[in-house]
């Protein structure tokens, strides 16, 4: 995409931005004299209201600029972006109530209805606005993809490949890659080596560079950016997993002596406390909730073939210990007669309605009772069973450290599309960077994205 076009996209943003937020404040002004809450109360005419409204636009739209929401983002979470527009919003309606109410108080005029409605219409309208405006990005960007150029051809420069593949939206090309000793990697040739990469970039002009290399050294990177900046590149670096742990660093003294803390563990003290809750509460509700349904589903798994409803695998959970996962069966009652096996797609094991279950991820309900017991947590770590995790632990770096936590009905690495029969290693590192950057906004995200990949039919999950 153009540096003009990212300008003209900006400005439409802003211009969305301002319209919803006055037809926001018309809809509150009208909405407050229609409905008499909390008191009855008779409004001026509207022009009256012209300049707090006016105050309320800038208001929002410099907060929305001050939260860097006019920087055009590829791939951007819609929970993460609706967290940062509500708060953005809220800081918004708060300064402009201020202002409104220093420089315009008229008696009447400022009433609290008028103020709620305002914050929720606005917040409501603009992410409205923001979502049509995205559509529209995205169709830029796949009309208008920028040239990609990978320095690596190993498994994380395939991945990054992969992606651009997937997601056309995200507005990549990958024009090749910067290898030893090859041709071409997943069809896509190989411009030339490390050392001739200057050459590259001035020949081939890409407008961004992913250096997918996490194994490199200090000086092989600087070389490689001083490169990718002498050519106007845009550089983006797959970190390594010291670089992931330690992306948030403090300074501490000890008496004195300044001491660097890489990480603090996230999950201790009272955030297991709150963790603790949350599982109580959500399990708690949702068994309540979803036992019409529950008792629904046992019926059709009994109709549909012989067997128990139920299926208890032993799984391994906190600190190494062994413990029994409660699923719907949605295999036949003799699957495992050859023994253990990964689940694959068109699996000839799975019955009809199990295939379906397992396609909305119905299937795992019934664990909500391991929550409840405290077995398991809503989020966090999938759990394994004891032969591959004594195949893994081998094998994968730092694996063991996922069962310092609770293993969860969901996690990070399942809502990124690592479920079933795919990379242990990247689930792990996706595992691992959960336990260390927790927070409760992290868990409730996860949440309802399984929600929402659940309700349009996770692809990955089979």
């Amino acid at each position: 995409m153009s540096r003009r076009l990212r300008v003209l996209l900006v400005l439409l943003t802003a211009a969305v931005d301002v319209a919803a937020t006055a037809g926001a404040f018309y809809l509150a002004y009208r909405l407050r004299g229609a409905i008499p809450l909390p008191t009855p109360l008779t409004l001026g005419p509207f022009y009256r209201f012209v300049p707090q409204m006016l105050i309320h636009i800038a208001c929002v739209v410099a907060t929305l600029f001050f939260y860097r929401l006019y920087h055009v983002r590829r791939a951007s979470s819609r929970i993460d972006l609706a967290y940062r527009l509500l708060s953005a919003v809220s800081i918004a309606m708060v300064t402009a109530t201020a202002l409104n109410y220093f420089a315009y108080r008229t008696e009447g005029d400022l009433t609290r209805g008028l103020i709620i409605y305002s914050w929720a219409l606005t917040f409501i309208c603009v992410g409205l606005g923001r979502a049509l405006v995205g559509r529209l990005e995205s169709w830029l960007h796949a009309r208008h993809p920028d040239r990609l150029l990978i320095v690596g051809a190993g498994d994380i420069a395939r991945v990054v490949h992969q992606k651009t593949l997937q997601s056309p939206t995200l507005g990549y090309r990958v024009i090749g890659f910067v290898a030893e000793d090859l041709t071409e990697v997943a069809g896509v040739p190989v411009l030339g080596t490390q050392a001739e990469l200057a050459r590259i970039l001035q020949e081939h002009r890409p407008q961004e560079v992913v250096i997918a290399l996490p194994s490199a050294s200090h000086d092989e990177l600087l070389d490689i950016i001083l490169a990718c900046e002498a050519e106007r590149a845009i550089v983006r670096i797959f970190p390594d997993m010291f670089q992931i742990i330690a992306a948030d660093l403090t300074i501490d003294n000890l008496d004195g002596l300044p001491l660097l803390t890489v990480r603090d563990v996230a999950l201790r003290g009272w955030k297991l406390t709150v963790k603790r809750m949350m599982d109580l509460v959500v399990s708690a509700f949702g068994l309540l909730l979803l036992s019409p349904f529950m008792m629904l589903i046992a019926l059709l798994i009994k109709l549909e073939s012989k067997g128990p409803v139920f299926y208890a695998q032993e799984r391994v959970g906190l600190d190494g210990k062994p413990f029994s996962m409660i699923k719907f069966r949605s295999m036949r009652a003799d699957a495992e007669k050859q023994g253990a096996g990964w689940t694959t797609a068109d699996d000839p094991r799975r019955t009809r309605l199990g295939a379906i279950m397992r396609r909305l991820s119905i299937d795992e309900v019934p664990q909500l009772i391991n929550v409840l017991v405290g077995e398991m947590s809503l989020v966090g770590p999938r759990p394994e069973r004891p032969i591959y995790v004594e195949q893994f632990k081998q094998v994968v770096p730092r694996y063991m450290e996922r069962h310092k936590e609770k293993a969860g009905m969901t996690g990070w690495a399942q809502v990124n599309g690592l479920r079933g029969d795919t990379s242990i290693v990247e689930r792990t590192k996706y595992d691992l960077y959960y336990i260390e950057n927790w927070s409760l906004y992290l868990d409730l995200k996860i949440i309802v994205r399984t929600i929402w990949n659940g309700l349009r039919g996770d692809r990955h999950a089979y």
